[in-house]
């Protein structure tokens, strides 16, 4: 059964491929919006401006009352939004995530339809209200795990109609395959010292078997388990931060394991998700994937689901890199369920080699925003720069304020 990698990894050994990726050797009101909507909407100008990042986030972030002070800040946007969440799916969703309790909003296949509603929701807002245009201010989007799928939306790639339909039955099939797993499973992150990152994850693949193409005789090679007893790396985080996705036992197994024989001790947290995303449990969910992503869309008749080419760049949790075709992206998309999320990988990509120097979130929740900005160096406003997060409607004029302030930076002065 293969293994949940990036698939740029598959032709080299894990060792190699390992040094590789880790540079080793070999309640607001309307009124105090006005000044700032004049504003940004007289603000767009044909000189060059620093390349911006637009992100999303992914689950965990949802909390109840997440859309309640945007519906009353921007009842007219809002409203007519969240109506048409809860026609879509036929689910009183947005009385769920208003209302509650934790517990039903928490559950994966409400959860995750939540999440990325909200922050299609919140883009609508800056559209509508401040005259925000992606195409004048963004010039590539990304979402972590689960935001790729608003990322896709707000990229012209897919419909959010389809998005938001497609969402709700890949969580469903989810939460199907964690209820059905029979033992204790979910995803646990690991904090290390940056510069021990690489090693430690070297190590878990040796322990886990995926270190070379050897003899399946080695005692602890994983792919000999079945899916529910298998452990994957689902997510790379950051320089010193990914997270281990699968049975609970096995990962407490490996981290005894790293602890007493590897010379690593990772800090260990449990995250609030009763599923092992990014692992061959999740199989189902891939193939569902596959099958809804070669229908036609259920909105738009006689024409594809997925819309090529998009408005934008849109960048793959899985390579790391923008989708090239529509092939690729279905195929990327639905391998999503089961590989590896590279959002380190993305982010140093977008920062050293296509020099974005503007990143702005949103979404609910600030955890995006702190992974960006641990990687690139910056919070909030800088020189020519900045890493921001819109999540609650009284944040929006201070950020348009900074977007407006870094506009015109000449990035020739910082070469």
């Amino acid at each position: 059964m293969a293994n949940p990698t990036c698939a740029t990894w598959r032709a080299t050994p894990k060792a190699d491929q390992l040094k590789s990726l880790f540079g080793l050797p070999s309640t607001a009101r309307p009124s105090i919006y006005s000044s700032s909507q004049r504003r940004w909407q007289s603000a767009s100008s044909p000189r060059p401006r620093p390349k911006t990042a637009l992100f999303f986030p992914g689950q965990g972030v949802q909390r109840v009352g997440m859309t309640t002070d945007w519906l009353e800040a921007f009842p007219r946007t809002v409203k007519p939004i969240l109506e048409q969440i809860d026609e879509t799916l036929k689910v009183p969703l947005s009385r769920i995530i208003a209302d509650g309790p934790n517990s039903l909003l928490t559950s994966t296949e409400n959860a995750q339809p939540a999440i990325m509603a909200t922050s299609i929701m919140i883009l609508h807002v800056l559209e509508k209200e401040f005259g925000f245009k992606l195409d004048d201010r963004i010039d590539i989007i990304l979402g972590h795990s689960l935001g790729e799928f608003a990322a896709l939306v707000a990229a012209g790639h897919l419909r959010e109609q389809d998005a938001l339909k497609m969402v709700r039955r890949r969580a469903e099939v989810m939460a199907k395959c964690s209820k059905e797993a029979n033992e204790e499973v979910g995803m646990v992150a690991l904090v290390c010292e940056a510069d021990h990152l690489g090693t430690m994850v070297e190590a878990i693949h040796e322990f886990l078997g995926h270190n070379s193409e050897g003899s399946k005789t080695d005692s602890h090679r994983d792919t000999d388990l079945p899916p529910v007893q298998q452990v994957a790396i689902g997510n790379v985080n950051s320089k010193n931060q990914i997270v281990l996705s699968g049975s609970i036992k096995r990962i407490n197994e490996l981290l005894s394991h790293l602890r007493q024989f590897s010379g690593h001790d990772p800090r260990a947290v449990r995250l609030k998700s009763d599923s092992p995303f990014h692992s061959q449990l999740m199989a189902p969910a891939a193939t569902l994937m596959k099958k809804l992503l070669d229908q036609p869309s259920p909105t738009a008749k006689g024409e594809d689901v997925v819309i090529w080419p998009g408005k934008m760049l849109c960048i793959s949790n899985v390579s790391a890199r923008p989708f090239e075709s529509k092939a690729q992206l279905k195929d990327l998309l639905a391998r999503s369920c089961v590989e590896t999320v590279l959002w380190h990988d993305s982010i140093v990509y977008l920062h050293k080699e296509e020099k974005v120097r503007r990143w702005l979130g949103i979404g609910p929740g600030k955890v995006g925003r702190n992974l960006v900005g641990k990687e690139v160096g910056m919070k909030g406003a800088v020189r020519g720069g900045g890493v921001w997060a819109i999540s609650d409607p009284k944040e929006v004029e201070r950020v348009l304020q900074d977007l407006d302030q870094t506009e015109a930076f000449d990035m020739d002065e910082e070469e």
